[in-house]
C-alpha cells in the first residue's frame, strides 16, 4: 500500500483540481455556500445535490464513483459540526501535532447514515482509497481533519481534508512502525462511498 511521503500527491491535485467537481459546486443550505469539499454517496439517508453526472463529475468519474444521490459539505459546514482535537505523532516529520476536525461518525450522521452494516471507501484527490468498516470508523474515533495546529489544511499538502485518527491512543496501531501507523488515513479526501456490509 503507498505510505503518505511516496503519494505523487502534488502532481495529481494540480491536474484534477480544475474538474474536482465537489469544488466547482457549492454545499446546499446557505445562499453563501462555499464549494463543496467532501461528497458522501451510497447508503445515504439525506442528499443536497442529484445524480452523478458524467460531464460535471469528472474526477469521481475517474475514481469510478457513480450515484444518484449525494450528501456534499462545503468547508463551513464540516466547522459548524462538533470539533475534536487529537494529537498524533505524524509519519512525515515524526512529531506530535495538534489535528481538529468533526468526528466522521458525525459526519456521516449528518448525511443520514445509521446502522452498523456499513463500510466505507474513502477516496483521496490523489486516487489513494481505503475500505474501513463503520466499525474501525468508530472504534478508532476517526476524524475529518480541517485544521492542523490551529491552520487550516492546504489543498496541496495534507487538506483540505484528512480522514485521520490519534494513532498513538491504540496500542495496536501504536506499536507498528510510525510508516505503518496511518495506512488507513487518506490525505486530500474528497469523496467517502457508504457501501452495505
Amino acid at each position: 500500500m503507498p505510505r503518505m511521503n511516496k503519494r505523487q500527491f502534488l502532481a495529481s491535485a494540480g491536474l484534477g483540481l480544475a474538474s474536482l467537481p465537489s469544488l466547482a459546486t457549492p454545499a446546499a443550505g446557505s445562499d453563501k455556500a462555499g464549494p463543496a469539499l467532501l461528497t458522501l454517496t451510497g447508503a445515504i439517508g439525506k442528499h443536497n445535490r442529484g445524480a452523478f453526472d458524467p460531464d460535471f463529475d469528472q474526477m469521481l468519474g475517474k475514481h469510478k464513483a457513480s450515484f444518484d444521490k449525494a450528501y456534499t459539505f462545503d468547508f463551513a459546514a464540516l466547522t459548524r459540526l462538533p470539533a475534536v482535537t487529537i494529537k498524533p505523532t505524524l509519519e512525515y516529520d515524526g512529531k506530535v501535532h495538534t489535528l481538529r476536525g468533526p468526528l466522521l461518525q458525525d459526519v456521516l450522521a449528518a448525511a443520514g447514515v445509521s446502522g452498523d452494516n456499513y463500510r466505507l471507501l474513502i477516496q483521496a484527490i490523489d486516487g489513494y482509497a481505503v475500505m474501513v468498516p463503520i466499525s474501525d470508523i468508530r472504534k478508532y474515533r476517526f476524524i475529518i481533519a480541517t485544521h492542523r495546529d490551529g491552520q487550516a489544511l492546504p489543498v496541496g499538502g495534507l487538506g483540505p481534508l484528512w480522514a485521520v485518527y490519534d494513532a498513538d491512543r491504540y496500542p495496536d496501531i501504536a506499536s507498528k512502525p510510525i510508516k505503518d501507523r496511518f495506512a488507513l488515513c487518506p490525505w486530500g479526501v474528497y469523496h467517502v462511498a457508504v457501501q452495505p456490509t
